[in-house]
């Protein structure tokens, strides 16, 4: 698929001499404006991912000073991603309301150095993670970079309205590394957990999608709401919906689960998916034709929910081990 055009700029050069930065943005970029680029809200639903998969590899608590390198090279990692992503994308951040304010989007910050940034990351959490942890563990993070930042950002962001679906594995790696850094190997545990992950991606990111599908139109971006009618994208949403609830349950005979992740995979799922069924409502209602009646954001803030007490089981269950009769 071929994407969208985007809307006109006067001046994408906002860095050139006399340019729209040099009026909007008078003062000097501080330490929060680089931190800002890391995108630290999507670090923290990475670590989710990473710490309780590390308790269920070990069947315990992991070494406190092997849980702090791994997320701290899981962090540099993410933050390397993210800074990379922001790079390669400042020009349709710029014509995008909800990302026009970021800091290479107003030339506060200059590409190069942004660059040297994230190449910085990268290399100090391969380097954590390869002499902290292990090399596994440091090649897995090289592949989540690369694959967010060449895959998702470079090839399909642009290109296609699956996008976020083949582009989300990166995400999914962490997973991988939590287990991979208390093992040094890796198991069908964390591959079951790697594709709760990829399903759970789309039913994530596309009510936002919907939510900001004007900014996604206008920068000529394909994201799924915008190529699509809503009421189709709900239907995509509650198959990828289920498809989670599904794969979540699988963990269960494959990883040696007990009583409390099955209890709370089953009830935050048929809660995950009965929200999903109520935005597919609202989509098919012929009243709802407005953002404001839809509401998507309300399933985009559970799906984090959803995640966050799905992945708190996974490190409680081997703590408070409650076997399964069968």
């Amino acid at each position: 698929m071929t994407a969208l055009q985007p809307r006109h700029s006067p001046s994408l050069d906002a860095s050139a001499p006399g340019g729209p930065a040099s009026i909007l943005v008078p003062r000097r970029a501080s330490v929060s404006d680089y931190i800002s680029l890391t995108k630290p809200r999507i670090i923290e639903l990475l670590l989710v991912t990473t710490f309780p998969v590390m308790f269920l590899a070990q069947r315990g608590v992991p070494p406190v000073g092997l849980i702090v390198a791994t997320l701290v090279g899981g962090t540099l990692s993410a933050a390397s991603a993210n800074v990379f992503n922001c790079y390669f994308d400042r020009d349709i951040d710029r014509l995008m309301h909800r990302t026009e304010r970021r800091p290479l989007a107003t030339g506060l910050i200059e590409p190069g150095r942004a660059l040297v940034f994230a190449f910085v990351l990268g290399i100090a959490s391969v380097l954590i993670l390869g002499f902290a942890v292990n090399w596994l563990s440091a090649g897995l993070s090289l592949a989540a970079i690369g694959l967010y930042v060449i895959f998702y950002t470079l090839m399909l962001k642009r290109r296609t309205s699956q996008n976020i679906v083949w582009g989300g594995v990166a995400g999914c790696i962490p997973v991988l590394i939590g287990w991979s850094a208390v093992t040094n190997s890796l198991a069908w545990a964390p591959v079951v957990l790697f594709l709760v992950v990829f399903f759970w991606t789309p039913p994530h990111y596309w009510p936002l999608s919907m939510r900001f599908k004007d900014d996604y139109a206008a920068a000529g971006v394909p994201m799924l709401p915008v190529v699509e009618q809503d009421i189709t994208v709900a239907r995509q949403i509650v198959l990828y919906t289920w498809a989670t609830v599904a794969v979540s349950l699988v963990l269960v005979p494959v990883g040696g689960m007990g009583w409390i992740y099955l209890v709370t995979a089953v009830l935050a799922g048929l809660v995950f998916a009965h929200e999903a069924h109520v935005l597919l409502r609202r989509a098919g209602a012929p009243e709802n034709r407005t953002l404001a009646s839809l509401r998507p954001m309300r399933l985009f803030h559970f799906s984090i929910s959803y995640l966050t007490i799905l992945f708190v089981a996974v490190a409680v269950d081997p703590l408070l081990h409650l076997p399964l009769p069968f």
